[in-house]
């Protein structure tokens, strides 16, 4: 069963920066696109970014030239670097896996940005 765990969320003040990790286990083939999306209360799930197990890379229009998206594929791993953070990226943040055309989802972590 493939599990999900992101951590690195938090409270900053607007402006800084915060990096977010999402670690895949029990993975036995490769992983395909990794990826964070965000979600208000109330609101739906948008996407923030994808990776793709190449390296290709998809962006929010609302966050890009502020975060960035990596991996590390030993590691099962991918990575949001968020800098410049705004009082409106403030949201619950899902990483989530594509294996074999399913997806996953991590349980979230809470990003908050004060102003």
């Amino acid at each position: 069963q493939v599990q999900l765990v992101e951590s690195g969320g938090g409270l900053v003040q607007a402006g800084e920066s915060l990096t977010l990790s999402c670690a895949a286990s029990g993975v036995a083939f490769r992983i395909n696109a990794m990826g964070w999306y965000r979600q208000g209360l109330g609101k739906e799930r948008d996407l923030v970014a994808l990776i793709s197990s190449s390296g290709s890379t998809t962006y929010a229009d609302s966050v890009k030239g502020r975060f960035t998206i990596s991996r590390d594929n030993g590691k099962a791993t991918v990575y949001l670097q968020m800098n410049s953070l705004k009082v409106e990226d403030t949201d619950v943040y899902y990483c989530t896996a594509v294996v074999f055309g399913s997806n996953y989802w991590g349980k979230g972590t809470l990003v908050t940005v004060s102003s």
